[in-house]
C-alpha cells in the first residue's frame, strides 16, 4: 500500500485534532505553542534525520511512500514529526487536564531523571561506534539534565502520561517496523543500534520518542507557566 505511512501519519492526527475543539478540552487554545514545540522538534529531529539518511543508517521502502521526497526525507516522514507529537501531547494535555493530581513526587522524579541520565550516559560510553545507539541516548543526557534543572516539574507527571503514550506508539511504531505487513516502512541498520527489538521495534525507539515528545512539550510548558494552560 503505497499511501501507508501517510495514513498512519494522518490517522494519528486526526482524532486529536477534532476533539481539539471540544467545549471540555479546549486544545486549540494552545496551539501557537504546541506547533512552536513541533517546529523546535523538527529544527533538531530533522537534520538528524538526514544525516542518518543520507549514511544509511536507516531508510524508507518506498513500497509504502506517496514518491515525494525533501531533503532526501519523505514528505510522510516530515509530518511524522507534526502529526506524532501532535497527537502526544493532546494525550498529555488531556491526562493532566483531568487528572491533575497523578504525578510523581519532586523526590521520585529526581531519583528516577538521575538514573535514567546514569544508564544513557553509559550506553553512550559502551556504544561510541553505534551511530543510532550513540547519538540518541547522548542526546536524551543533555535534554534530561536540563529539562532536571530548569524545568523539574515536567517530569512529575510526563513520565506517567508517557507510559500511556506508549500504547499507540507500539501500534504505529510496530507497523511501520514491519509488525503485521509483508515488509519494513522503515528500516534500521542494525550495526548502528544495540540489536535488540521489542517486536520489531529497536529499542532506542522507546528513548528517542520520548526525548522528541520532550522536547515539543518544554514550549508548552514555558506557555503554561506564563498563563494558565489547563483551565476547568
Amino acid at each position: 500500500m503505497k499511501s501507508l505511512y501517510l495514513i498512519l501519519d494522518l490517522g494519528s492526527m486526526a482524532i486529536p485534532f477534532i476533539f481539539s475543539f471540544h467545549s471540555k478540552i479546549k486544545f486549540n487554545r494552545y496551539f501557537k505553542s504546541v506547533f512552536l514545540g513541533i517546529a523546535l522538534t523538527m529544527a533538531i529531529f530533522i537534520p538528524w534525520d538526514v544525516y542518518f539518511t543520507q549514511h544509511g543508517f536507516w531508510g524508507f521502502n518506498d513500497q509504502y511512500l506517496i514518491g515525494k521526497r525533501l531533503l532526501g526525507l519523505p514528505i510522510e516522514e516530515w509530518l511524522f514529526f507534526i502529526c506524532i507529537p501532535f497527537a502526544c501531547i493532546f494525550t498529555h494535555f488531556c491526562l493532566t487536564k483531568f487528572y491533575p493530581g497523578i504525578k510523581l513526587s519532586s523526590n521520585t522524579t529526581r531519583n528516577l531523571t538521575i538514573g535514567i541520565i546514569i544508564i544513557s550516559a553509559i550506553l553512550c560510553l559502551l556504544n561510541t561506534s553505534r551511530a543510532y545507539t550513540f547519538t540518541n541516548y547522548l542526546y536524551a543526557v543533555i535534554l534530561l539534565s536540563f529539562t532536571l534543572i530548569k524545568f523539574p516539574t515536567i517530569l512529575q507527571q510526563f513520565y506517567l502520561t508517557f507510559i500511556v503514550i506508549l500504547l499507540p506508539f507500539f501500534v504505529v511504531n510496530g507497523l511501520l517496523t514491519g509488525s503485521a505487513i509483508e515488509s519494513q516502512v522503515v528500516w534500521y541498520n542494525n550495526e548502528e543500534n544495540l540489536g535488540i527489538r521489542l517486536l520489531t521495534i529497536p529499542v532506542e525507539d522507546i528513548m528517542y520518542a520520548f526525548t522528541m515528545l520532550l522536547t515539543c512539550y518544554i514550549p508548552v510548558h514555558i506557555r503554561r507557566t506564563q498563563k494558565p494552560l489547563y483551565k476547568t
